[in-house]
């Protein structure tokens, strides 16, 4: 694997393709708007956010060995997680201990995030490929990452992202979020 991103890691780590229903016709799934900028486009992720995604990887503080990924990686249902986990730390692991520690893994993003990855991570959440995620696609996708989420409070997160107010959340709205700089707490 020759990059690993952010946004790999924390969704799904896998190169997720959309494949449409054959008996359902095709659908716009993305405006013009998302597709003016190359897939080579990178977005600078802040060092907490990362901070926060590699602690919430690592099965014990401080690193991420192949057993954390393949665990997340079968939560997803990721074909070969075993063999994928393993390519990953073998990508990221340049002082060769066998695990990705916290510099090893700002370093894989240090560039930032590639823009074809942040398109990859909404098919993640649009689990039924409809070119909409739903407030019940984010919680299940909360729930496989390890986090509890009432329905209510995804349906305010839906709603927060939400910009033309149809209920949904589609690839403009995800790509406003994923690239609006964040707001400091």
């Amino acid at each position: 694997m020759s990059h690993l991103s952010i946004l790999t890691f924390k969704y799904n780590l896998a190169k997720l393709r959309f494949k449409p229903d054959r008996d359902r016709p095709a659908r716009r799934l993305l405006s013009s708007k998302d597709r003016q900028p190359s897939d080579l486009t990178m977005y600078k992720l802040e060092d907490e956010e990362m901070r926060k995604v590699f602690d919430k990887i690592a099965g014990e503080p401080g690193w991420v060995s192949r057993a954390d990924l393949r665990a997340l990686l079968q939560r997803f249902e990721k074909p070969d997680a075993a063999g994928e986990a393993r390519r990953m730390i073998c990508a990221a692991d340049s002082n060769k201990d066998g695990y990705m520690d916290l510099e090893e893994f700002m370093e894989v993003h240090r560039n930032g995030v590639l823009l074809g990855d942040i398109r990859r991570a909404f098919f993640v959440f649009d689990q039924d490929r409809d070119g909409r995620i739903t407030a019940e696609e984010v919680m299940d996708v909360l729930l496989k990452l390890g986090e509890s989420c009432s329905l209510e409070d995804c349906r305010k997160m839906v709603k927060e992202i939400d910009r033309n107010r149809d209920g949904f959340v589609d690839m403009d709205d995800f790509m406003a979020m994923m690239t609006r700089p964040r707001k400091k707490d």
